[in-house]
C-alpha cells in the first residue's frame, strides 16, 4: 500500500508541476522551441530544475544503494546509441515540435485540454502499440566510443 500511495503522490506532484510551469500549454512550449522567432526561454528554467532534482536524486540513490520503497536500485547503465533510440528520439522531437506536447503533459492536459489533446494521446498510444510489433532481434546499429588507444593506432 505505501508503494501505491507514493506512486500516486509522485504522479500528482508531477502533474501539478506540469500545470504550474505551463508545460501543458502547447503555445508556451512552441514559443520555447521557436528560437529564431519570439523565443520564450522560461521553460529552460523548468527543465534545468528538473535536471537538477533528478541529478540530486540519482546521487542520493547511489550513495544509499538501497531504495526506500523498492527491493533493488535500478539505474540505467547503457550508454550506446542504436537505431531504435535515435528513431524514437527523432519521432519524439518531431511530435513535440509540431504539437507542443510530450507524453507527461499530454496525459495531464487530457483532463482539461481541447479535443486535439485526445487525438495526440491516441496517436501516442498507437505509436507505443506499433513499437511492440518491432521484433527485438531487429538489426541495430550501435555507435560506441573508440578507445584512445584504438584511435591513436588508426
Amino acid at each position: 500500500m505505501p508503494l501505491i500511495l507514493s506512486a500516486f503522490a509522485s504522479g500528482l506532484l508531477f502533474g501539478l508541476g506540469l500545470i504550474v510551469s505551463q508545460m501543458v500549454n502547447p503555445a508556451k512550449v512552441l514559443a520555447f522551441l521557436d528560437i529564431f522567432g519570439h523565443w520564450d526561454p522560461s521553460l529552460a528554467l523548468v527543465m534545468g530544475g528538473a535536471v537538477a532534482v533528478s541529478a540530486l536524486g540519482t546521487v542520493i540513490a547511489r550513495r544509499r544503494g538501497v531504495p526506500v520503497l523498492a527491493t533493488r536500485l535500478e539505474i540505467p547503465s547503457r550508454r550506446d546509441l542504436d537505431r531504435r533510440l535515435i528513431g524514437g528520439a527523432a519521432l519524439f522531437g518531431i511530435g513535440w515540435g509540431l504539437v507542443g506536447l510530450c507524453p507527461g503533459p499530454a496525459l495531464t492536459a487530457i483532463t482539461f485540454g481541447p479535443w486535439q489533446v485526445l487525438v495526440f494521446v491516441a496517436a501516442m498510444v498507437a505509436g507505443m502499440a506499433l513499437f511492440r510489433t518491432v521484433p527485438s532481434d531487429w538489426p541495430q546499429v550501435t555507435f560506441r566510443r573508440r578507445s584512445a588507444r584504438v584511435a591513436d593506432d588508426a
